[in-house]
């Protein structure tokens, strides 16, 4: 059990939501980065990382209490192919980190605003199917074992938190199986905290297929996951999602789904329209549904996060 303390915990303490980061791969697209790369956006942590600590701080400025790490993508196994060995590949995995935190403290040294948190440095942890870069990630069956996926996943974690992130984010997990491997090799860090998040097949299942109600409960008495939800989903089935996760745990519910354009794994190509309502809105929906997390995911931009922040900012100084 983790002597630290909660760090969602101390935020939803004191305000109504813990507003999320939005999109780190699209927004580097749209500086002109090219992450048609297995790598994605771990790529620029090598050619051109103080773009990511300008992505991070952009967010802060928007309104984010926390920055998602660029390590979704970023392994052992993913950097290996590209001839970069072990050591070398830890020192990049813990760079994402520092580069959060970099921009994290450069911006809290700017902060005007008395009424939000110190953010959040939050540890990307990427399935193992983001690493497959087939998009498997959003199928979830991928046939290996327990000990394969902890294996895989064991060293990225152990240098994340050496790295000093506040929080852990499992992130798009298509499978129960995956979630239980996570959860477990987080009590070899007895001093940390996680979220899950999983992609989800619709309202009623994750990817794979198991219904949100048992994962919900599953992980319900797990004392180092502080909050469980959905993320990389299209904007129609969240309200429904977060019903089915609030009817089976007491956990805080985060969610940070897509623009609402629709991903084609297969072709990695990004179809349709953002969704009509604006995230202000959609995250009063949300909180009413009952989740206390909410940001976006891909597609999404710092404006996605202003408009929530503008929200629910000016909301707690009205209460307060």
């Amino acid at each position: 059990m983790s002597n630290k303390i909660n760090p969602i915990n101390s935020i939803l303490s004191q305000h109504s939501i813990m507003i999320l980061d939005g999109a780190l791969a699209t927004e580097l697209e749209a500086h002109g980065c090219n992450l048609a790369d297995p790598l994605w956006s771990a790529r620029v942590l090598i050619e051109n990382p103080d773009l990511i600590y300008q992505v991070h701080l952009d967010y802060f400025r928007a309104g984010a209490d926390c920055a998602i790490t660029a390590s979704y993508q970023a392994t052992i196994e993913g950097f290996a192919a590209r001839g970069i060995q072990d050591d070398e590949a830890l020192e990049l995995i813990k760079k994402t980190v520092l580069l959060a935190k970099r921009a994290r403290d450069d911006f809290w040294k700017e902060n005007t605003e008395e009424n939000r948190p110190k953010p959040l440095v939050v540890a990307s942890v990427g399935p193992y199917g983001a690493y497959l870069a087939d998009g498997s990630e959003y199928v979830g069956n991928y046939g290996v074992s327990d000990e394969t996926l902890a294996a895989f996943h064991r060293p990225r974690i152990s240098a994340l938190i050496e790295a000093g992130a506040d929080l852990l984010a499992f992130e798009t997990i298509p499978s129960l199986q995956e979630a239980r491997v996570l959860n477990s090799l987080l009590s070899e860090f007895p001093e940390a905290y996680a979220w899950l998040s999983f992609s989800l097949k619709n309202e009623d299942e994750i990817s794979e297929g198991t219904k949100l109600a048992e994962c919900a409960s599953f992980f319900e008495h797990s004392e180092q996951i502080a909050a469980i939800g959905l993320n990389c989903a299209p904007t129609d089935v969240v309200t429904g999602a977060i019903q089915k996760f609030r009817e089976n745990t007491k956990k805080p519910i985060l969610v940070y789904p897509n623009s609402g354009e629709t991903y084609n794994p297969e072709t990695k190509t990004w179809h349709g329209e953002e969704q009509c309502k604006a995230f202000d809105t959609l995250s009063e929906e949300w909180y009413q549904a009952g989740a206390r997390l909410i940001g976006g995911c891909c597609r999404t931009a710092p404006r996605h996060i202003e408009e929530i922040s503008k929200k629910w900012r000016s909301a707690q100084v009205l209460n307060q």
